[in-house]
């Protein structure tokens, strides 16, 4: 597991423009929630995969309790796959020709075509009938054209996202940046998420809680959910 380190002056810039409280979305509701797990996918997790990034399999336990917690408080879990869709009408020419030698393109091309081993989910994962599974073809899930995400979670009165998957520095943080500017409220969870490294980790959670999103542990995302539904359901 990632060690959590967020310089303290990044913490009280937080404070300063948010309130002193230590998280500013712990009141949620709960039917507008969507739990966003991000390319937790076997071409990320597996020993030796292409792109692997060894401490995911660390927040495997981590995700599957948020995931549990939400489905039972009446929220909605969305499971993102990274994907290579040679038919796609918006090529993605810059990230293929000239970010990759040709060499890591065809690895990434065989590895994330929809259908092949890598592209799956890692089998570990708590995957149910009732969550969602949509593919992107951008580092983001919320490019339009690229994905189906923003229009799926709009349809469902979708406000508030909770973040977890990897790389915390890719795919975490520019869906969750996206999504900010898109309205959506963000929660992303420090340790359900994983970079290749402590230091690409934490850079990424200190650009969350100083802008983009209310930082939370597991712990303390999985405590607001149920305190929401227990005050939600003694209201109804």
């Amino acid at each position: 597991m990632h060690k959590i380190e967020i310089p303290a002056e990044i913490i009280e810039r937080s404070k300063r423009i948010r309130g002193s409280q230590p998280h500013f979305l712990d009141k949620i509701d709960l039917a507008r929630t969507a739990h966003v797990i991000v390319d937790l996918q076997n071409g990320f997790m597996e020993e030796g995969a292409p792109v692997e990034v060894p401490t995911a399999r660390e927040i495997v336990g981590n995700v599957n309790r948020i995931c549990e917690a939400v489905r039972e408080a009446g929220g909605l879990n969305v499971f993102l796959r990274y994907t290579y869709d040679p038919g796609e009408k918006l090529t993605w020419t810059a990230f293929y020709s000239d970010y990759s030698q040709p060499d890591q393109f065809a690895m990434m091309k065989e590895a994330f075509t929809e259908g092949a081993h890598h592209f799956e989910l890692w089998p570990e994962l708590d995957v149910q009938a009732d969550d969602l599974i949509v593919n992107k073809t951008r580092f983001s899930g919320m490019i339009p054209g690229t994905c189906d995400l923003h229009d799926l979670l709009r349809k469902r009165g979708i406000d508030t996202l909770i973040i977890t998957g990897t790389l915390t520095n890719c795919c975490c943080e520019s869906t969750a940046r996206d999504a900010m500017q898109m309205n959506y409220k963000i929660i992303f969870v420090a340790d359900g998420n994983a970079a290749i490294t402590d230091a690409e980790h934490n850079a990424t959670l200190s650009n969350m809680k100083a802008i983009f999103a209310d930082v939370m542990t597991t712990d303390e995302v999985v405590a607001v959910v149920e305190n929401n539904r227990l005050l939600q359901s003694s209201a109804a």
